[in-house]
Formats: structure tokens, sequence, C-alpha cells
């Protein structure tokens, strides 16, 4: 069960523009509506959703996510790793799963803490602080740019760029190659790959990926940008 302590100190507003966006993902449940509203009584501008699905979709738009490792859509190890893929965002888990395997496969997915439940909010509150310190001092990017030899990727401006030559793509299009080739070299999988472009890890993928991965090739002039890791996956890079 969630509790609330009482935190010292004048609640800041709600509404305030600056305030610290938190988003929980978690299924329904009377503990994670709790928490949303503690949260929100203490200046933060906070929300829930019920899957990873959605997770995944807002999860550039907030500040910091809390994960429930059992979700209705998909498991929280499984949103950790996909938010990871797809952005920079804080992540904390917040569970009632309490085992070391869990932990280290969390954090190994990129979770930046770890809570067990039932936790207090003023817990809570003390761990969100202290994660958001460390993301801070992390250097930002200036532009969302993926740039690799000739290739270049503009995720503001959703445009790509081949020997300065520009690349007309479809939205689905460019969305995969920018998952792909935010991390070149490591093999993403046809779930990973349904979970994060198209936001539904339970679809079965068909030939929807082998075409528009065929059709990236065609427009790329290459094969070799795109490698298929036989019964595992997909890998960018030139080989």
């Amino acid at each position: 069960m969630f509790t609330e302590k009482p935190a010292a100190g004048r609640p800041r507003e709600p509404t305030d523009p600056a305030a610290l966006s938190v988003l929980t993902a978690e299924g329904a449940s009377h503990d994670a509506d709790l928490r949303v509203l503690g949260l929100r009584r203490h200046g933060y501008r906070a929300e829930r959703v019920g899957t990873g699905a959605e997770a995944l979709q807002r999860c550039g738009k907030v500040d910091l996510l809390l994960v429930d490792l059992d979700l209705p859509d998909l498991d929280g190890v499984e949103l950790c790793r996909g938010i990871r893929a797809a952005s920079d965002v804080a992540v904390i888990v917040v569970t009632a799963r309490d085992t070391e395997l869990d932990r280290v496969l969390s954090l190994r997915a990129g979770a930046d803490d770890y809570v067990v439940k039932p936790c207090s909010l003023a817990e809570l509150m003390a761990r969100i602080e202290a994660v958001m310190r460390r993301v801070r001092l992390q250097p930002s990017l200036p532009d969302d740019v993926i740039t690799v030899g000739s290739l270049r990727i503009d995720h503001r401006t959703r445009e790509i760029r081949l020997d300065d030559r520009r690349i007309e793509v479809t939205r689905k299009e460019f969305d995969l190659l920018h998952l792909l080739a935010s991390r070149p070299g490591s093999v993403f999988s046809r779930r990973e790959i349904m979970t994060q472009v198209w936001s539904d890890p339970r679809a079965k993928p068909g030939r929807t990926i082998d075409t528009h991965i065929s059709s990236l090739r065609a427009k790329l002039g290459c094969s070799r940008w795109i490698t298929t890791v036989r019964g595992v996956g997909f890998r960018f890079g030139m080989s």
C-alpha cells in the first residue's frame, strides 16, 4: 500500500509550468491514483497511464517516468528498455517486486532507480529529486541529430539526408530508421520495433517490418545500412 507522510515546507503550485512533469505507468489501482494526487499536492505535474504502449508514446514529453513492472500489455523491464532506446528521460521503477533479479534487470534495462512498494510519498519524492539532480548534471545535445558517415537524421525536422541529398520517407519509415540509428550496432528485435514504432507490442509484425526495411534500403541505395540478424531482428550500421 502506498502511504503518504506530510512533507515540510509549502507545496508548490501544481499549475506552475516550470514544475517537474511526472508520468506514472501503472494499471488501474487506488495506490497509483493516491500517488498521482500526492505528487500534485506537492507541486508536480503528475499523470497516470495504464499501459506501457501509452508510456512509450508520451515518454519524450515528460521529465520523469514512474514504471510499475506489472503492466497489462508488456513487462516493465521491457518498457524500460524501450523507453531508453527512444529517450533519455529519467525512469524510476516503482513496484511490489522485491527480488535481486528484478532490480538488476530493471537497472540494466535503463532504470535510474528502483523503489519497492509500499513506500512513503516523502521517500519517493526524495528519490525523484536525487535522480533529477543526476540527470540534470548530464550534458544534453544541442540538437536531436544522428550522424553516421554521410547519413544525417534530424528528429527535430524529421528530415533524412544522405550525401547532403534529401531522402523522402514516410512517417513510419522515418521512425523506424531513427530507432535503429539511435543505437548503431545494436540488434533490435521485431517485438521491440513493433513496440517502439507501431506502439503495439502485442501485434504480429508479419511482413510489415520487412516491407519498411526493404523500402528504406532502396531509398538509401545500399542494403548494408540495415543488416538482418536472422532469427533475432535488425541492426543499423555499414558493415
